[in-house]
């Protein structure tokens, strides 16, 4: 297993590494055959914590990203059982991306009972261990959730549930319902929350650490902002990141002159960009490890060497004082 470090997740049982393998290039980006080389990888060096979403292929192929991780657990090897699958349930199915049929997206009991057993259909197993509601759905009482979630528990579809992309009030109101039914409730969150976007800190990584649910940053790169984007602007290496959410953001010249001031402390200090975004997010408390999403294998390499990476106090005093943090509301905005 390499040198992979494992935490728990959240306040539960279950074990998971540090660094989660995030599967949306797959299919999009990546081929079927590197996908599963990526994944073989992977899980040589330990990680076993999968995360996914039923959308992911997106547009006419949404779903393509589950079945190609289905095809590889059908490899067999143990590959299934080595895994701690996350997948995700929210999104509209429709393969058009036109309007989905009433009742084929969002949080009702039916299509948390449809998407379940379409993601089992094509991930080719017959349980999801972390089963998470890719956004808040604002229509649907918690106490129907969760009555869908005691079901799926029981018929042994899935074991945990999680939230992503849901405010600090929603995780408590979901917390609260699932108590009062006697049910564990949400044991973690997917947010977008990097050094570059430390929104999560004011409300939702506190109300994550109070329920005990363990953080799963997305992004920790901020579409690649943070892996060096002016660096390999400057040597033409930059690919996707140059067309991307990175490269909008780099415009702003405020936004440059951060990240230039960041790339230069890592260049003093002879730490990869990339690899310090995801070691300066292992450092923060509550976050159980960040989600890489690898189109390559040497993508997933270099992450790897970040849960290796110390950063020194004098690292970190920089990385803040180039991004400062909010801090916790109400003192964030109050005073």
């Amino acid at each position: 297993m390499g040198s992979m470090k494992y935490t728990q997740l959240g306040h539960t049982g279950l074990k998971v590494s540090r660094l989660v393998l995030g599967t949306m290039n797959f299919g999009p980006q990546t081929d079927e055959a590197d996908s599963h080389t990526i994944m073989d990888a992977a899980l040589d060096a330990g990680v076993n914590f999968f995360d996914t979403a039923n959308a992911y292929g997106w547009g006419a192929n949404k779903g393509r990203t589950e079945e190609i991780i289905g095809s590889w657990f059908a490899q067999g090897g143990e590959r299934r059982d080595k895994v701690v699958l996350a997948t995700k349930a929210y999104a509209n199915m429709a393969l058009d991306d036109g309007e989905p049929w009433p009742n084929h997206d969002k949080l009702s009991a039916l299509n948390i009972r449809r998407s379940v057993e379409a993601s089992l259909r094509r991930l080719r197993t017959d349980y999801i261990d972390l089963y998470q509601f890719h956004h808040v759905d604002r229509a649907t009482p918690w106490e129907e959730i969760w009555q869908a979630v005691d079901v799926l528990i029981q018929q042994g579809k899935i074991l945990y549930a999680g939230s992503s992309n849901h405010a600090g009030w929603h995780i408590a109101k979901a917390n609260e319902a699932a108590r009062r039914r006697g049910a564990l409730g949400l044991v973690s969150e997917q947010c977008l929350y990097n050094l570059a976007e430390r929104t999560a800190e004011m409300e939702v990584i506190p109300a994550a650490r109070d329920y005990g649910l363990g953080v799963i940053p997305w992004s920790p790169l901020h579409g690649g902002l943070l892996g060096g984007a002016i660096r390999k602007e400057r040597e033409g290496t930059a690919g996707r990141t140059a067309s991307g959410r990175a490269a909008t953001t780099l415009a702003d010249p405020a936004v440059r002159q951060r990240v230039q001031a960041y790339e230069d402390l890592l260049a003093q200090h002879g730490i990869e960009p990339g690899e310090a975004a995801l070691a300066w997010l292992l450092t923060r408390p509550g976050v159980t490890g960040p989600i890489v999403g690898p189109r390559t294998a040497e993508q997933l390499t270099s992450a790897l060497r970040a849960v290796e990476l110390e950063l020194s106090d004098e690292v970190l005093t920089g990385l803040d004082e180039i991004f400062p943090g909010p801090g916790p509301a109400p003192e964030s905005f109050a005073w």
